[in-house]
């Protein structure tokens, strides 16, 4: 299918200058339900408005992904179809940039690529950035860690790095920063480390993360307090479950060592292994297992995605 045939202009009067354009797409590992979250605070704080519409019906695999109906008694109330959208918003200084959002397609990636690449230059948008979630070997008790990429190294230089050459899943985020890449446009993207523990339940603290993130690189004025409101609850939350129970607060404590150890360096680790009985720090797959008690009684399942 042409790109072109893929998206239907919504309204013609869009006047920004030099926008960013964010895209967070459903879907792909959603670690912690970060990204939904920051994707559902930006359309609930922010004035929005629907500048182009996907058609779903050549993207989505609805037998795959069956969107929700309702029965009422003796008939069918509703069916609540996906929804792929570029949204206009507003920052807090009055600044429009872009939101893309919306279930991952599951056809048709190239040519979606080329239909998004058709509207950053449509629209001017001097940057694009990603939002990612994913999980890692890291206690909730110590900063949020994030991998931040782009197809210009310049883009984020002088920042850590956590992993060097490795072989990923391949998801629409990824291929779609190279692909506004490779049309010479500015493609970059974060990806917040949400603790593996906490994977199945929400954590607005690393959609706070990503929300600062995105102000930083797109030179925007976002305001994220609703959202630290609920980090604080669930960080409550988190920590009466883990000190309810010895072993869980043992575990956690133990993810703090490794987690410090490698901050420290090699020669730190080797003197911290010395206050664990001479014993290997636990990697991240057990320590997962010791949580997994508690964390069966704080999961209500993982949330679905319907940003």
């Amino acid at each position: 299918m042409r790109p072109e045939n893929l998206y239907e202009i919504v309204i013609d009067d869009v006047d920004v200058e030099s926008p960013v354009l964010v895209h967070a797409l459903g879907g792909f590992l959603d670690a912690g339900a970060a990204r939904q979250l920051a994707v559902a605070h930006l359309l609930a704080t922010y004035e929005h408005r629907t500048v182009a519409e996907f058609d779903i019906d050549a993207l989505y695999d609805y037998r795959a992904r069956r969107p929700r109906m309702i029965f009422d008694t003796d008939h069918y109330e509703s069916i609540d179809y996906p929804e792929l959208r570029l949204s206009e918003l507003t920052d807090q200084n009055g600044t429009g940039f872009f939101l893309l959002h919306g279930p991952e397609p599951d056809f048709g990636w190239r040519s979606f690529n080329a239909a998004v690449v058709q509207l950053v230059e449509r629209y001017g948008v001097r940057r694009s950035i990603g939002l990612n979630a994913i999980p890692w070997a890291t206690p909730h008790t110590r900063p949020i860690g994030v991998t931040a990429h782009a197809t210009d190294p310049s883009i984020v230089m002088g920042r850590s790095t956590f992993v060097g050459a490795i072989q990923v899943p391949g998801h629409l985020a990824g291929a779609l920063e190279l692909a506004i890449g490779d049309a010479g446009h500015e493609a970059m993207g974060f990806a917040v480390h949400i603790p593996h523990y906490l994977t199945q339940v929400e954590y607005p603290r690393a959609a706070v993360q990503l929300l600062q993130e995105v102000a930083v690189a797109g030179d925007l004025a976002l305001d994220w307090s609703a959202l630290e409101i609920a980090a604080d609850i669930a960080d409550r939350e988190i920590n009466e479950q883990v000190a309810a129970n010895p072993e869980n607060l043992e575990a956690v404590h133990a993810l703090e060592a490794q987690y410090d150890a490698m901050a420290r360096g090699a020669a730190t680790a080797l003197r911290m292994a010395d206050l664990v009985d001479d014993e290997e720090l636990p990697s991240g797959d057990e320590i997962a297992a010791q949580l997994e008690d508690f964390l069966r009684e704080m999961d209500e399942g993982k949330p679905e995605d319907r940003s």
